[in-house]
């Protein structure tokens, strides 16, 4: 299969959901989310931890079947075009993506030959994306040396090699201290300027949520609860309320309605089985 080049109308989204439901047995972890991301932008998808923002990005990500709804990405409906959606997609997951006896250049053009990359480019390609991570001087050294901010920025190099239309990050920053959580959203903020791609992220970190962000969706068990800019859901709560008291605000109204609800100790034992597996 050759890799494709898919070149949307331009009033066409980045990513569209609509009726959006899935379950884990009787469990709704995502619940007809209805979502509009447009091409360009950084889009924060934040909420609790089993809100459904892992389950939601497996199903962008065409790595789960659509249940019940509609996914598009960039025009295309996952379930019908998922090879060409998948090639058009740059992904860094929560869990480690590296290989830690490859170098770092090695690890990068395994990924180029994965998304099939024309050979006569990859080297180029390569040493490009390096580059633009500021990984090329350390690039020919084995990846199980590497810092934790050095990783991070190799996984975005593995994500990017394919020249992606939706960067997919999904907690990119977690675990590394401030210094190298500043150098991997650089390399994000840079790409988006120079080449206009999207990209959809999830974060605990309000503040770099506030920073970075264009737009926020906020999920609580499976449904939207607010969608706008960071400055837009501040100022709905209060015209001093900070991103992290915007999160509470929509996390503790669902946990008042938590407690209304049957069941009792083996229904929370339930529910956190099922949230484990949704976050």
């Amino acid at each position: 299969m050759n890799s494709k080049s898919v070149d949307p109308p331009l009033h066409c989204p980045a990513v569209e959901c609509a009726g959006l439901t899935h379950r884990y047995g009787e469990h709704i972890v995502v619940d007809h989310l209805d979502l509009r991301i447009e091409r360009g932008e950084v889009f924060g998808l934040l909420g609790p931890n089993g809100a459904g923002k892992t389950t939601t990005i497996r199903l962008l990500n065409t790595l789960m079947p659509v249940q019940d709804g509609t996914i598009r990405v960039l025009g295309l409906e996952v379930g019908r075009r998922d090879a060409d959606i998948r090639y058009n997609l740059g992904y860094v997951p929560q869990q480690l993506s590296i290989e830690a006896t490859l170098t770092g250049r090695q690890n990068v053009a395994w990924f180029a030959r994965l998304f099939d990359v024309p050979r006569r480019e990859r080297a180029q390609r390569v040493n490009e994306v390096l580059a633009a991570m500021n990984l090329l001087e350390v690039a020919d050294r084995m990846a199980g040396g590497y810092s934790g901010g050095m990783i991070r920025r190799l996984e975005l190099a593995q994500a990017l090699v394919n020249r992606p239309a939706l960067l997919i990050l999904d907690e990119p920053t977690v675990g590394l201290d401030p210094i190298a959580r500043d150098s991997v959203w650089d390399r994000v903020r840079d790409l988006r300027h120079r080449f206009g791609t999207t990209v959809l992220l999830t974060t605990h970190y309000m503040a770099e949520a506030d920073n970075l962000c264009d737009r926020i969706a906020l999920l609580h068990k499976g449904r939207l609860q607010a969608v706008g800019t960071p400055a837009e859901l501040k100022a709905a709560l209060r015209p001093d309320a900070t991103l992290d008291d915007v999160f509470r605000h929509h996390a503790e109204a669902g946990l008042v309605q938590d407690t209304t609800m049957e069941g009792g100790l083996r229904s929370v034992r339930n529910t956190r089985r099922t949230a484990q597996r949704a976050s």
